[in-house]
């Protein structure tokens, strides 16, 4: 039952954040943050508008592609929708695609941001027939806001408690049909009256070079770029198959060749902004490097333990779990046994030294 107390919605809250900010602070921060804000606003553009502009994850969108052909033909919501993936795969992009086909409104927020059961009623109760929900980060619910979904999401309706004490009541209050579309990294941390309430579970994997490149030439014909199809491969390459990562270094790339006042750009462009950037070939970074080269030197290859390599190499467990591991174990880099991390003989290879 949710003590029911009027509040405002988080996304009203954070817009109204920066009314009481001295033109100074305003400032100060828009020259801060002006790097980050462009790249954001070129992000936003980049997205695909419809399911069939979105590149890669071809199961997914054939999967997607039957579940709204059927609720369109029935004229129902679509079923709730959970995406979980590495992060900048595409989730929250699948998102807006979902609502766009729909030909519905979508409302944006995140777990860490629903902070009260108040303000997971206040975005529900706003909510229209047919429109989507979109919950980023998912897992970070708090457990008595995760509660209030159950009885939303199965029966499309909120339990409440008005008033306290003797003359306390309780009051069920009826939502509209709603579809909830949750995005998350980290799957494990979602409970299971929670996940077993979504219809559709898609798991985004990483993508393909050729997809990654294609998604590089799309956006950068968006972009208004000319780019070579050699330098548009050698950054799919290098982009952790990653679309993200892949449109974040198309715009260095770009940067490098309007310094250097260069028209288009070529594979020597490409090449020396991923120098500069200390990426090399594979999309491996220096502390990729210097994680392999410490368990290569140190540790003889493993099998090392994630507490000591977080000790040796002054990073957090989480950083490397989250962050690190999984791109390398796709390479084939690294492998997880029972006694710890284990290198393989690509490391070496890679690294150009030899195996011990």
């Amino acid at each position: 039952m949710l003590n029911w107390k009027r509040t405002t919605p988080p996304s009203l809250i954070e817009s109204n954040s920066n009314l009481s900010q001295t033109p100074f602070q305003s400032e100060s921060k828009l020259q801060s943050h002006s790097s980050k804000t462009e790249d954001k606003a070129s992000e936003n553009v980049l997205r695909p508008q419809r399911l069939k502009d979105y590149i890669g994850q071809k199961e997914i969108k054939a999967n997607l592609e039957v579940f709204l052909k059927a609720a369109q033909k029935r004229n129902e919501s679509m079923e709730h929708v959970l995406l979980h993936g590495p992060p900048g795969l595409g989730k929250t992009s699948l998102a807006m695609i979902l609502a766009r086909e729909m030909k519905v409104n979508i409302k944006n927020t995140s777990g860490p941001a629903i902070e009260r059961p108040g303000d997971l009623a206040a975005l529900l109760t706003n909510l229209k027939a047919g429109d989507v929900l979109f919950i980023d980060e998912i897992h970070r619910l708090r457990p008595a806001v995760e509660e209030i979904l159950y009885s939303a999401m199965e029966d499309f309706c909120l339990d409440l408690v008005v008033g306290k004490g003797p003359s306390a009541r309780s009051m069920r209050l009826t939502l509209p049909s709603f579809t909830l579309i949750g995005a998350t990294t980290k799957l494990s941390n979602i409970s299971s009256p929670l996940r077993d309430r979504f219809g559709n579970v898609l798991k985004l994997n990483f993508y393909e070079v050729e997809d990654i490149k294609a998604i590089i030439i799309r956006s950068a014909s968006i972009l208004n770029i000319d780019i070579e199809n050699e330098a548009a491969l050698c950054l799919a390459q290098s982009s952790r198959r990653t679309p993200r990562i892949a449109n974040r270094l198309l715009r260095r790339a770009r940067d490098y060749s309007h310094v250097h006042n260069e028209e288009k750009i070529r594979l020597s462009t490409v090449r020396a902004t991923l120098d500069l950037l200390g990426i090399d070939a594979m999309g491996l970074n220096s502390t990729d490097r210097r994680l392999l080269s410490i368990m290569a030197d140190q540790f003889q290859g493993g099998p090392v333990g994630l507490s000591t390599l977080s000790a040796a190499s002054h990073e957090e467990r989480a950083t490397i779990e989250d962050i690190y591991e999984p791109y390398l174990m796709q390479l084939g880099f690294l492998k997880r046994t029972p006694k710890g991390r284990l290198l393989t003989e690509k490391v070496y290879n890679h690294l150009g030294i030899k195996s011990k």
